[in-house]
């Protein structure tokens, strides 16, 4: 049996708690008590409330920027590699929608300093697609004018998974990201 540490639950009540109420509506005193704790044991463990969310931002892109340099790793065939990157992508966001949700929406919240390290994993994160692109292209097996912008469209259609997606829906998590990959092979193959 896995014990979960105090910083463990704290995060996972952050989530919880930001995913229901967004970063504003939230108080440390709420995280606390999902976390089963008092309001002073938060500070033990992060400064403030934003701390917490640059936490569960950071971690959050640090698993999505794994994920998909995994899944360009997983292929040198370019329409493969594209569509393993769009799959997974995708999926990790319907099977992370409460974290993605926080992570994209509260983004302005962070600190100047904090946003400015995340961007580095979102800036990590673009240039994986695009360079899969830019290789598809050199090999002439993908049709891309614009790599940066095809690039955005493609994780876009992940990213914007955690706007509506709820697990348990009309359509699993798999059936998207399959439904995205298709459409990314669509888009990119020669004509």
């Amino acid at each position: 049996m896995t014990t979960i540490t105090a910083r463990e639950r704290l995060i996972n009540a952050a989530i919880e708690a930001f995913a229901e109420k967004g970063f504003a509506g939230t108080t440390t005193r709420d995280i606390a008590s999902r976390a089963g704790m008092s309001p002073a044991a938060v500070y033990v463990h992060h400064d403030s409330k934003e701390s917490l969310l640059f936490t569960v931002s950071l971690n959050g892109h640090r698993s999505a920027l794994e994920v998909i340099t995994s899944a360009a790793a997983s292929s040198s065939e370019p329409v493969q590699r594209l569509r393993a990157m769009v799959y997974d992508f995708s999926l990790w966001h319907a099977d992370h929608s409460r974290v993605g949700r926080i992570v994209q929406y509260e983004y302005h919240a962070l600190t100047d300093e904090h946003r400015a390290e995340v961007a580095t994993y979102r800036r990590s994160i673009e240039k994986a697609m695009q360079d899969a692109l830019a290789d598809g292209v050199d090999q002439g097996a993908l049709d891309v004018d614009d790599v940066p912008g095809t690039a955005f469209s493609l994780l876009s259609l992940g990213v914007d998974l955690v706007r509506w997606f709820e697990p348990g829906g009309s359509r699993s998590g798999h059936e998207l990201a399959s439904l995205h990959a298709d459409l990314a092979v669509r888009m990119t193959r020669p004509t």
